[in-house]
């Protein structure tokens, strides 16, 4: 499989060519089974094309589709700078990339957002990224699952969003987990225009 070709359609929605590279690159790194798993085991808070082989490569695909179609419009995507709105859909792309860990684990990870943003921090060099560009992904990723943001023992894990880019990245994830709203996706997993 040729994870570059799996996003080619999110990435050509990030317009700088710097930013484009950063994130085929960590779209190579990606685990394998990022291609494979649900977005979640029972199914109980992620809609049905979430589900099932692929579905949480679905899901991801998703919440990029909602980050461009917001920030198509000028009522909402004026408020957000170039730089900032490419930055915003590679921290989508990468949002739940490590969920099951780096190395595939039984379980989803409570800290998986930790282990992402940690990832491009640690190879923010190799991405080309500077370190404010790297630090900007890493708030927005890490604070991506909003209230749900505790472990089993209810400790606080995760940071909840503050800023107004952590709330939109947490609100694409959060629409592409709604039951009620749905897209339709052909067999290569991409969105189908209907």
């Amino acid at each position: 499989m040729n994870k570059r070709e799996v996003f080619y359609d999110e990435i050509m929605n990030i317009k700088n060519k710097h930013y484009q590279e950063a994130a085929l690159k960590l779209v190579d790194a990606l685990p394998d089974y990022f291609f494979h798993e649900a977005a979640a085991s029972t199914g109980k808070y992620h809609p049905k094309y979430a589900q099932g082989d692929g579905g949480l490569l679905r899901h991801t695909k998703a919440a990029v589709r909602f980050a461009v179609e917001l920030l198509g419009d000028p009522l909402i995507g004026d408020k957000y700078t170039a730089r900032e709105k490419d930055l915003m859909l590679i921290a989508l792309i990468m949002h739940d990339g490590f969920k099951r860990g780096v190395k595939e684990e039984k379980y989803t990870r409570i800290d998986h957002p930790l282990i992402s943003a940690n990832y491009i921090m640690e190879q923010r060099d190799d991405l080309g990224l500077v370190e404010e560009d790297a630090l900007f992904l890493k708030n927005v990723i890490s604070s991506h699952m909003g209230i749900w943001n505790k472990d089993y023992d209810g400790n606080e894990v995760l940071p909840v969003p503050k800023t107004k880019w952590e709330n939109f990245v947490h609100m694409c994830d959060y629409l592409a987990s709604r039951k009620c709203i749905q897209f339709s996706f052909d067999q290569n997993n991409n969105i189908i225009e209907e």
